[in-house]
């Protein structure tokens, strides 16, 4: 299950500048996204299976129990390939994202894309609705099999939302960051292999304490899986060999609601490892 298919395509969060289409009336009217995108409920979401029928089995089942914003049928990605063009439906997709200064890709995006003529000129051509970081593009640790039940939930909020506000359309997940103020006295559990390895030893006692725990991967999944009430855990998204310039996402996910309480991304350098820092810690430590 660890080591499904990835399927390979350039990341691009695209930014779709305002378009002029003109009405039968002779007004121009402004395609922005959230326009363009109202159509997605009423449209069938096309989920494109990876190759890897252990996790494909495991998709399909938290999808049928899980997604409730539009019709949706699951697909191949021959089919894919084939459909991609087609208006009528939108794609749900695993893809490889690279930036610009890796020399391959990183992450894998679970994103939904538009179908459309571009499609034919290649998948980043494509309008990106929604994009979220998944796992590891190449021997991720395990850990998104216990995250993906939230991530399907997440998404759909935040898809919900973009089709009402453009600002949300265009800004991404980046404005749940600031949900952790909405904590309160949630108590939060970090796994260990989600900490930047070079955060302080006072920053860790400063930090942690009976309402802010570290614990282990295997606890912190325990109690992520287990819905335990009134809790966040931590999931951050690297690369499983970074790079100057690969980027690292750090999130905060209720277990029981699948709420996202924190997003966050930084750029690895040689002195900024993957996970969350001191200045996570200690800005999540303050707010709560």
């Amino acid at each position: 299950m660890r080591k499904f298919y990835k399927i390979a395509a350039a990341f691009l969060i695209i930014f779709l500048g305002t378009g002029i289409a003109q009405t039968a009336s002779g007004q121009a009217q402004i395609q922005t996204k959230k326009v363009i995108i109202s159509d997605l409920t009423e449209k069938t979401t096309k989920v494109v299976l990876t190759g890897n029928s252990l996790f494909d089995s495991f998709l399909m089942g938290e999808f049928k129990n899980r997604w409730r914003m539009s019709p949706y049928e699951f697909c191949t990605l021959d089919e894919f390939r084939t459909l991609k063009t087609d208006s009528d439906y939108y794609f749900l997709i695993f893809l490889k994202g690279q930036f610009r200064k890796e020399t391959e890709p990183g992450i894998s995006f679970l994103s939904m894309l538009k179908g459309g003529p571009k499609a034919a000129e290649g998948t980043d051509k494509m309008l990106e609705v929604a994009s979220i970081p998944f796992a590891a593009a190449t021997n991720p640790n395990g850990r998104e099999t216990t995250f993906l039940p939230a991530l399907l939930d997440i998404f759909q909020v935040y898809i919900r939302k973009a089709i009402g506000s453009d600002i949300v359309g265009y800004t991404g997940l980046a404005q749940a960051g600031k949900n952790i103020v909405k904590a309160g006295k949630k108590r939060i559990y970090f796994s260990e292999g989600d900490l930047e390895a070079g955060v302080d030893e006072s920053v860790k006692k400063r930090c942690f304490d009976s309402d802010m725990l570290l614990v282990s991967d295997e606890e912190a999944d325990s109690i992520f899986s287990a819905k335990t009430y009134n809790t966040l855990v931590s999931y951050t998204v690297a690369p499983s060999q970074p790079v100057r310039g690969s980027y690292c996402y750090k999130m905060l996910i209720d277990a029981e609601t699948h709420v996202l309480y924190y997003y966050k991304r930084h750029s690895i350098t040689g002195g900024r490892g993957a996970g969350f820092l001191s200045s996570d810690l200690k800005k999540i430590h303050t707010v709560r």
